[in-house]
């Protein structure tokens, strides 16, 4: 097969951050995926309807001419959240989804919430009203292990969470073990997961192996939740090439200033917006299931959010992909190897 032609993918999961950041990464998502869900972790946090409109029109304005995309929005769930404002969510048209970060559990959560009991009202609202929870799915305790904190939020969070509010509809965002992926297969209710490009091609081992192959810290493969070992990596891969319509994809790209990225403590986040289908292509090749990329690039989050299908169309060609490195703004996180697929041409 030497090109590739899917419906338009939408991507699942996205960070623009604001100004200059905004206009320099906004490009490589629009010229792919014709719609994304925004994450609203600025600084302040976009926690109102208000708020969020303000930065759709920023999201707009900065998109180039001939570009055709749109930016779903979504609020940051504080303690001081009302069910007023999620009222005010579900009758705006454009909020798609109420985030949850975990205090203090990756870029920009210092404001998250610090208990579920704090938000009972409002999580209440949301099952009424049928408005996406979007997780952040790791504790946040200081003594939890970096790797565990995934597998300890499903027990002590999210299966509580779906047993009080059953009809609640769940994202558990950027999955990385494969006790998040039978939780997801398994649970009662209307749970999905995203899944990154990075967590389908990479392993833990990514972090610590320099570019020649010798020992070393690699700080543009750290992320939250942080890439696991090699037997999470292949049951993510099952899940995502499984045709199951609970998995979907969701770059999480995450684009931090080089000088933040490459420090004495750098900023958690993997940048991958300009490679994302090309990264996702070659992940479900790797795996023989490159007829499964389309449901799970352009069918399965669509239909879980509710939302149509898109009527265009991506093609991907067999040849290399371009790599990116955005000096002045952002880095992108390159990969380890080569990747075959270049994205041709995008038509709505």
């Amino acid at each position: 097969m030497q090109t590739l032609t899917i419906q338009q993918p939408d991507d699942w999961h996205l960070h623009l951050r604001d100004g200059a950041t905004l206009a320099a990464v906004l490009p490589h998502t629009a010229r792919v995926f014709a719609r994304a869900i925004v994450m609203p972790n600025l600084r302040p946090p976009v926690t109102t309807v208000a708020q969020a409109q303000a930065y759709r029109e920023r999201i707009l304005a900065a998109l180039p001419a001939g570009l055709a995309f749109e930016p779903l929005m979504t609020l940051y769930l504080t303690g001081a959240t009302s069910a007023r404002d999620i009222d005010a969510a579900r009758a705006s048209g454009i909020v798609h989804g109420v985030k949850l970060y975990p205090s203090r559990a990756t870029t920009n959560s210092d404001a998250g919430v610090r208990s579920l009991a704090e938000c009972t009202a409002v999580l209440e609202r949301m099952q009424h009203l049928d408005l996406p929870l979007l997780v952040h799915g790791e504790v946040a305790r200081p003594e939890a292990d970096v790797f565990d904190r995934e597998r300890l939020f499903l027990d002590e969070v999210l299966a509580p969470l779906q047993r009080d509010f059953p009809g609640l509809r769940i994202v558990l965002e950027h999955v990385t073990t494969r006790e998040a992926v039978h939780y997801v297969r398994e649970a009662p209710g209307r749970v999905a997961a995203t899944i990154t490009a990075h967590h389908l091609l990479y392993n833990r081992n990514a972090m610590f192996l320099g570019a020649d192959g010798a020992a070393g810290m690699r700080p543009h493969f750290y992320c939250l939740p942080v890439l696991k070992r090699e037997a999470h990596r292949a049951a993510l891969l099952a899940a995502a090439t499984s045709g199951s319509p609970r998995f979907f994809l969701g770059t999480d790209s995450a684009p931090h200033p080089r000088a933040e990225k490459e420090s004495a403590c750098g900023c958690a986040g993997c940048y991958t917006a300009p490679l994302a289908l090309p990264m996702y292509a070659q992940a479900f090749e790797e795996a023989g299931a490159l007829d499964q990329l389309e449901a799970f690039a352009s069918f399965h989050g669509a239909d879980f959010y509710g939302v149509p299908r898109n009527p265009g169309t991506v093609t991907l060609v067999r040849t290399p992909a371009a790599r990116s490195d955005d000096a002045d703004a952002a880095f992108v996180a390159l990969p380890a190897h080569r990747l075959d697929w270049s994205v041709l041409e995008a038509g709505r």
